[in-house]
């Protein structure tokens, strides 16, 4: 067989052949003439199937998808990475949804009324992409704040990250944190509920392109160095 959408070709290595002399009952219900495979239809998937043509041209462009009157303050980084499964194959038609405070550390929402710190009109802090048929995704923003948690403890800057992808009935919830931001990383509360080995897969690698700091962040679901996921 060969690939197709919404499955895999059979892996004859771990599985015996349609018809197994040993298997005496092979020889009369095992298909005789090649296999036919059938592209799934979108009612025979299981979960959501995004692509990029569910995600519009500005989408993941946080610096111009919410401006109105100019462009958004703070420094503009980049964050891309890939969506990977629990063997390290990527993961396409996959969507990614962040949100994230602006450069002062404030969200454009009526749950963070804050008037000591200002509301930026051209950023709205949202930003959806779907993966490519490498698993990956990208986004360009600006680097947010630091924000406020429970009881006003200060949290590291961070963007916080949906996943939804096929197979996947409840969407998967994580966050990036930046690699550069060591002290504020060291008091993060939420930082600080995860297990110390684990927290490195929250946090994004830094280098610099073209004047721009890249944030690389990998996505894994499942297996070792399975992503941090968040109930909420």
């Amino acid at each position: 067989m060969t690939k197709v959408t919404g499955t895999t070709a059979r892996d004859w290595g771990s599985h015996p052949p349609y018809i197994h002399p040993d298997y005496k009952s092979t020889p009369l219900r095992g298909p005789t003439r090649p296999l036919l495979p059938l592209k799934a239809t979108l009612s025979e998937l299981t979960g959501p199937v995004y692509g990029h043509e569910s995600v519009g041209k500005l989408d993941a462009d946080l610096t111009k998808n919410g401006a109105r009157n100019g462009e958004p303050l703070g420094e503009r980084i980049v964050v891309t990475g890939r969506v990977l499964d629990e063997r390290g194959r990527p993961v396409p038609n996959t969507l990614v949804e962040v949100w994230q405070a602006n450069a002062a550390g404030r969200y454009r929402h009526a749950d963070d009324p804050r008037d000591d710190v200002p509301v930026d009109g051209t950023f709205t802090g949202f930003g959806r992409s779907g993966t490519d048929g490498d698993g990956r995704f990208w986004f360009e923003t600006v680097k947010p704040g630091p924000v406020p948690g429970r009881g006003n403890a200060p949290q590291a800057p961070h963007i916080n990250v949906a996943v939804f992808a096929r197979g996947m009935l409840t969407h998967a919830y994580t966050r990036i944190y930046f690699a550069d931001e060591e002290e504020a990383n060291a008091i993060d509360p939420v930082l600080n509920t995860v297990d110390e080995a684990r927290r490195g897969t929250l946090i994004g690698d830094a280098r610099p392109v073209h004047g721009r700091t890249v944030y690389r962040f990998d996505i894994r679901l499942q297996g070792d160095g399975e992503t941090v996921f968040f109930d909420v």
